[in-house]
């Protein structure tokens, strides 16, 4: 199977501009990124869909760039402009704000595609503050083997009817909560036809562009990963991400 993996990378982020040239320990967010995808066993080929020439002027020295248009409004529309031109059996849309992502973690959601039109990827929530966070989205998922995700939320799911008065660190304890890693596999075939899709409504509800899958009915398989991913979203980020790689 021909798998490509895809980086979308825009400049104009709103919570953080220019956010994949930022500098962590001297090289750039998205140097640091392709990097860790040069690890990954697997991948045909790596490439950065930009619309930013500062961008591709950094990334073309370390692996192919696409020029994409500056209105699509999420990563799985600029990766399936990618797709269109660049033909593979599937892809992986690997997020741009992670200098220390784990290559297994991006095998792993390849492996989850000879399963399922869709992959992705989680863990469990082990920080108090991951409990309640809307940024940080959880999934619950099947009892099957691979499992496949039953539903995605900014909420905390599932609600724990007989411990909801417990404060979070009980009910932390008594469920096995898992937080989703925004990684996503998909097979050429499911990404052209899932950007064709109108915005669902559950979609709409919480700014997630994968619920539009589930309501369209497309299985998305979830492999369940040690590794918690740590994101760049904000200029103070970078000085925790540069901490853990001394």
């Amino acid at each position: 199977m021909k798998l490509i993996g895809v980086i979308p990378a825009r400049y104009a982020s709103t919570r953080f501009p220019g956010k994949p040239l930022a500098l962590i320990a001297g090289k750039t967010l998205i140097e640091r990124v392709i990097h860790r995808c040069h690890l990954v066993s697997g991948l045909s080929e790596i490439i950065v869909a930009t619309d930013d020439e500062r961008i591709a002027a950094v990334a073309r020295q370390f692996c192919r760039v696409e020029f994409t248009r500056a209105d699509h409004p999420s990563g799985t529309d600029r990766i399936a402009e990618v797709a269109a031109r660049v033909p593979a059996d599937a892809y992986i849309n690997i997020q741009g704000d992670e200098p220390l992502l784990e290559p297994n973690v991006v095998a792993a959601v390849a492996q989850g595609l000879g399963d399922s039109a869709m992959s992705t990827a989680a863990t469990a929530i082990r920080h108090l503050g991951d409990y309640d966070n809307p940024n940080v989205v959880k999934v619950v998922v099947t009892a099957t083997n691979p499992c496949r995700a039953l539903y995605f939320s900014r909420r905390t799911i599932p609600f724990l009817r007989d411990s909801s008065e417990q404060p979070p660190a009980v009910q932390m304890v008594s469920f096995p909560f898992l937080k989703h890693l925004g990684i996503y596999g998909y097979h050429r075939e499911t990404l052209l036809s899932l950007v064709k899709l109108p915005v669902s409504s559950l979609e709409a509800a919480e700014k997630l562009e994968q619920l539009r899958a589930l309501e369209n009915g497309i299985a998305i398989a979830v492999a369940r990963v040690a590794h918690d991913s740590i994101g760049v979203d904000l200029p103070s980020d970078v000085a925790r991400v540069e901490a853990l790689l001394v």
